[in-house]
């Protein structure tokens, strides 16, 4: 260990979020994994979340504490409280998204109480960081933009560490007040890794019509900028082959499939809506696909759950790069990566990969091979412990 920090096992660790199951969300999905991975390693474990005590599930070997009040000033006091009771030294490890912890995402109070627990460790996860600004956008936003980099600054100047999802926040995290290095953590998929063969048979046999079906899987939620680049990429793939049948699998998919075959009537038939799935029927579900389709606006980066859960399972992915688009990415040769986030691009970059079926398995080896090494669980937990180091993030 590198004697920076405490030893993992001296101190109890502390994940302070605004999300965990059952209720639904990303960064709910990740605490939960973090938690029950250094429980397994021997950790003392406790988490922090909004909801009332009847609804708690937890890991094994993790303690979960609801806060019914949330993050407001009552609940402040009741997290103050509970805290005290327990035996330190304690490591505070927050899950940071500045609308997860109320009062629409300007709770400054949370980011003074955090400011001010000088006895412990403190140490922050930007998953998001603060909300849009400019001179285009309503007051409101301003102002909100305003009071989030705040409380970013806030709670930044107070952390020994600090850790963000993608390089692409740096930019908005890199001027002073800050005691610490940035590292890049990226966020690992939330979904199994390791689906059973026999059910990933299964559900290809049910997608298929024909043994020679192609599948071309996307994962989502559909909202606007995405779907848009998807409805300029897919009809003209589908109509390029006959045999390729569209897999949309996530909440939105029915509703987009319904656009799509109203403009597109010609593809009606081979456009499959899943929705939303629980987590193991997903997995095999993105197993099943021959391809995966995950373009994004600003490109694709380490902050994309779908994109991680497609290279976790070795799929081919195709994606594009964009402005968020971190340096691994390119060369990896773990996908087929458009060069700009265009539709143009997209499409030009999976149909040269749907052309090519003798290169599938070696590419969807190369993506497991690569999520393993940079974005896996592991990867996370052996940061986490001093193991290994993250990537440090230089300055801009």
């Amino acid at each position: 260990m590198s004697g920076r920090h405490q030893d993992a096992r001296s101190v109890s660790w502390h994940l302070i979020t605004g999300e965990f199951p059952p209720q639904p969300g990303g960064v709910s999905d990740y605490t939960w994994q973090v938690a029950e991975g250094l429980a397994r390693e021997g950790c003392a474990v406790h988490v922090w979340a909004p909801g009332e005590p009847q609804d708690t599930l937890s890991p094994k070997g993790v303690t979960v504490h609801r806060l019914p009040e949330g993050f407001g000033v009552r609940g402040l006091g009741r997290l103050e409280r509970e805290l005290e009771r327990l035996p330190g030294p304690k490591r505070l490890v927050v899950q940071y998204v500045p609308h997860a912890f109320g009062y629409r995402a300007m709770n400054v109070p949370f980011a003074l109480w955090l400011a001010r627990r000088r006895r412990d460790e403190v140490w922050m996860f930007f998953h998001e960081v603060c909300f849009p600004w400019g001179w285009k956008l309503p007051w409101r936003h301003n102002v909100l933009g305003a009071v989030t980099r705040a409380m970013a600054a806030i709670v930044l100047a107070r952390a020994e560490r600090v850790f963000v999802s993608t390089l692409w926040w740096n930019r908005l995290l890199h001027a002073p007040p800050r005691r610490v290095p940035i590292e890049w953590l990226p966020v690992p998929s939330n979904l199994p890794t390791q689906p059973p063969a026999s059910a990933v048979a299964s559900i290809r046999g049910s997608l298929r019509t024909a043994p020679e079906t192609v599948l071309i899987g996307h994962l989502g939620t559909y909202g606007d900028l995405i779907a848009g680049m998807l409805e300029e990429v897919l009809p003209p793939l589908l109509r390029q082959d006959s045999r390729r049948v569209a897999v949309l699998a996530g909440r939105g998919g029915p509703r987009f499939a319904e656009q799509l075959i109203a403009r597109h009537s010609e593809l009606a038939g081979r456009v499959r809506a899943l929705g939303g799935l629980p987590g193991d029927e997903l997995s095999a579900t993105l197993k099943a696909c021959d391809v995966l389709l995950q373009p994004f606006p600003d490109g694709l980066s380490t902050r994309r759950s779908s994109a991680m859960a497609g290279l976790a399972l070795g799929v081919p992915l195709v994606s594009n790069t964009g402005p968020a688009t971190e340096p691994p990415w390119h060369g990896s040769g773990a996908l087929a990566l458009a060069p700009e986030p265009t539709s143009a691009a997209v499409r030009k970059a999976a149909e040269d990969l749907l052309s090519a079926p003798e290169t599938w398995p070696a590419l969807g080896q190369r993506a497991a091979d690569f999520y393993t090494e940079n974005f896996s669980l592991a990867h996370t937990l052996n940061v986490l412990l001093d193991r290994t180091s993250a990537r440090v993030v230089e300055d801009t």
